[in-house]
This record gives C-alpha cells, sequence and structure tokens, in this order.
C-alpha cells in the first residue's frame, strides 16, 4: 500500500485536487482524497490493526501532478523505421503513394524502430494504445512492454474477389499470435478508398463487440471520390492496379456510406474527420461512435487542419492519436495536446485532457481499467512535474510537456 502525496491530483473526470493523496494497493487504486494524508475513519480495518497501518508507504512527491497514463488512439508502430523518410506533402494521397513506394522497398518491418519507438512512448506517459497493422510485426515487442492496448489489423481489398475469405484469412493470423488479457486484436478496414462495399460488410459482420477504427474523412480527395469516383484517388487505385470497374460510387459523404454498410455504431473510431462537417459530426455523436483526432499527422500528409472546436460542439466523443512516425516528429501525446490547444484556445483544458486519457480508454474498451483514478482502476499513472505556483494545472499540462519532466509511479 503507498499513499502518493502531490501538488495536484488529477482525476480527469472531475476537476483537479491541490494538496491531495492517492493511495494504491497493489496494481490497483484505492481511493483519491483532498488532503495530504488518509481521513479519519478511512479504511478502519487498517488504522484497527497497527502492522497493517504501519505497512502503508507514504511518499511525498511535492510539485507534481499526478494522472492516469496517456492513451494514443491512433498509431502505426510497424511504419517506425520511416521516420524522417517521408516528406510533407500538400496532397494526401501523394503522401499516400510515397508511403507505399518505400515500403515496398523494405522486405520486412525491422525490429529495433518499432522497440525505440515504443520505449519513446511509455517515457512520453503513454500507458494503451490503439496500434493499427498489416503485419503484426509490433505484436512480439508490444507483449513484452509495458503498454496495453488494442491491435488493429488492418485489411485492404477494393476488388477483393472473396471478402469473406479475406476476413477469415486475416483472423488466421491474429489467432496465431499469444493471447494475453492486455491486448485486443481485431480485423479493421482501412478506408472507403480502399476497401469494398462487400469487405466492409464482412469486416463488420465478423467484428462482435469489438471497436472498429476506419480512416474516415481524412482529405478532400476521399470527398470527391465518394461523390463522382473521380481524383487523385481513383487516379492512384488504377496505377496500383487496384481500380475496380463494378464500383460505384454512393454519391454521398462518407458517414453516410458507412451508415449504409452498417457500420455507424458506438465501437466505431473515425480516424481523423478532418472533413467531415457538422452534420456528419451530430451522425457520429449520436451513434455513440468516437471521432480519433491526429492533427500533427494531418499537417504533415496534406490532408488538411481538423477544425477541432467543432469536433467538440458537435457533441461526438473525442480521442486523440499520433498517428505514425511515418506522419509525426514523436509519439508524445502531450505535444500532440500542445498543438490542439493551438488550434480549439476555446475548449477547455479538462475536455482535452478527457480525449488523452478517458476517450481513447472509452473507444478503445479499456475504459474499466484505464482513464480516470477511479477507485478499482488500474494504477496506471505519471506524475509530471509543475512548477512551484501554477494556478491552473490543467492548462499547464497543454503546454507541451517533455519526457525528462514524467515519472512513471511503481506499482508493486
Amino acid at each position: 500500500m503507498i499513499l502518493y502525496r502531490a501538488a495536484w491530483i488529477l482525476p480527469i473526470a472531475t476537476r483537479p485536487i491541490r494538496g491531495g493523496a492517492l493511495l494504491t494497493i497493489g496494481r490497483h487504486i484505492a481511493g483519491v482524497f483532498p488532503s495530504p494524508s488518509l481521513p479519519d475513519g478511512y479504511g478502519a480495518e487498517l488504522v484497527d490493526d497497527p502492522e497493517r497501518h504501519q505497512s502503508i508507504e507514504n511518499v511525498d512527491l511535492g510539485d507534481v501532478a499526478i494522472l492516469p497514463g496517456l492513451v494514443n488512439a491512433h498509431t502505426h508502430l510497424e511504419l517506425s523505421w520511416m521516420r524522417g523518410k517521408v516528406a510533407s506533402l500538400d496532397s494526401m494521397p501523394a503522401w499516400a503513394a510515397s508511403v507505399i513506394a518505400l515500403r515496398r522497398e523494405q522486405c520486412a518491418e525491422p525490429r529495433a524502430p518499432i522497440e525505440t519507438a515504443i520505449t519513446e512512448a511509455r517515457a512520453a506517459g503513454t500507458a494503451l494504445v490503439g496500434d493499427v497493422t498489416n503485419t503484426s510485426a509490433a505484436d512480439q515487442l508490444l507483449r513484452e512492454s509495458s503498454l496495453a492496448g488494442a491491435m488493429f489489423y488492418e485489411v485492404l481489398g477494393f476488388r477483393a474477389a472473396e471478402p469473406e475469405q479475406v476476413v477469415t484469412t486475416a483472423r488466421a493470423v491474429l489467432n496465431a499470435l499469444p493471447s494475453t488479457p492486455e491486448w485486443k486484436r481485431t480485423v479493421v478496414p482501412h478506408a472507403p478508398y480502399s476497401v469494398s462495399p462487400d469487405l466492409f460488410r464482412a469486416i463488420g459482420n465478423a467484428a462482435g463487440n469489438m471497436p472498429m477504427s476506419v480512416h474516415l474523412g481524412e482529405s478532400r480527395d476521399e470527398m470527391e471520390f465518394l461523390r463522382s469516383a473521380t481524383g487523385a484517388w481513383r487516379e492512384l487505385l488504377g496505377r496500383l492496379s487496384a481500380w475496380n470497374d463494378r464500383w460505384q460510387p454512393p454519391g454521398c459523404g462518407p458517414v453516410e456510406y458507412l451508415e449504409r454498410l452498417g457500420l455507424v455504431n458506438q465501437r466505431l473510431m473515425a480516424v481523423h474527420g478532418t472533413q467531415l462537417t457538422d452534420g456528419e459530426l451530430r451522425r457520429l455523436a449520436s451513434a455513440g461512435a468516437t471521432l480519433v483526432t491526429c492533427p500533427r499527422s494531418n499537417r504533415w500528409t496534406g490532408a488538411g487542419t481538423p477544425p477541432i472546436e467543432r469536433f467538440y460542439s458537435s457533441g461526438v466523443r473525442v480521442a486523440i492519436g499520433t498517428d505514425s512516425l511515418a506522419s509525426v516528429e514523436d509519439l508524445n501525446m502531450f505535444g500532440e495536446l500542445a498543438y490542439l490547444r493551438r488550434l480549439a484556445p476555446h475548449v477547455p483544458a479538462r475536455r482535452l485532457l478527457q480525449s488523452a486519457t478517458l476517450a481513447g480508454a472509452e473507444a478503445l474498451g479499456f475504459e474499466k481499467e484505464f482513464g480516470t483514478l477511479d477507485s478499482g482502476k488500474r494504477a496506471s499513472l505519471i506524475a509530471v512535474r509543475v512548477p512551484h505556483g501554477i494556478e491552473d494545472v490543467e492548462e499547464y499540462l497543454l503546454s507541451g510537456i517533455q519526457p525528462d519532466a514524467i515519472t512513471w509511479l511503481e506499482t508493486r
């Protein structure tokens, strides 16, 4: 049993506590308190038993803020070897073409960059991730790490002849991996311009209650493609010999398109959403879906600047991801939060912090263990060094915290 005292405790679901304490028992949170000591009568069995009471270790952390580990709801760890190798472009399809060309030059995803990326993410305060993969190259390293999360095995197939077989094959890959309670694994579709309607349906039918990540509403080119089957995505599919002459454009936006396929529900994680209208955002909100924003990556890939304030005003649950190191300089979620704050100066700081913790945990299906400092949840806790005298700690945490200011709290 450890009683941590700190200048600030951030439960996330409620306002910050100044000069409070947090008690852990083993690997779980036992309670959060508004004073630096246990209240009278709390845990009477501990107080009445001197030997047990003395076993509580008191740790005064000083000028730090204790909060739950962050949630990176969307990344691609297997692409970590591409750091610094893919130029920023003004066109999303052109950027994707450069990634495809670079990937074809590589026989396999190198292990060392993935390991480095996991270490860096953890050092920056990340506890939980939604990792998208085409190869499962990061699986063993993730299982051996301190991270938990969901592995989204992503399939593409715009002209797949046997969509059910594609899904069966993908699920067989996941079933062959060692199981672990720290990781959920599921098959997901890539995007409307890379997955046929029948393949979308086959993936949806096999998804069960698992979260489903989909790149959606990411670029203006995607909007044109869905309206008229023209534009840069159509051209790229042709160059890749992936175009299907039988495909008919739905003539609608991406959210309605997925609605027609039966995929807009509380399990949907609509990633990026840069081009979504207010009406589409409200439809996602009504369905209980999650919008995962990755603003630094959107800037790099040419997808556009996400309308962060519109995301929040729509009522949709907003989670945050970094995307991959092919399109962002690091996997520091505090860096993502700082960029979000610049884009959305009027969104309350607590809502942004909730997006980087609780909302991501809910979207990935780990809300019972991560995301807040509620009793019974996993004690996956970080302490962030805070300058003495800070009055608005939530706003300070959006200023661009670096890993050297972050410490993981030990549980045992």
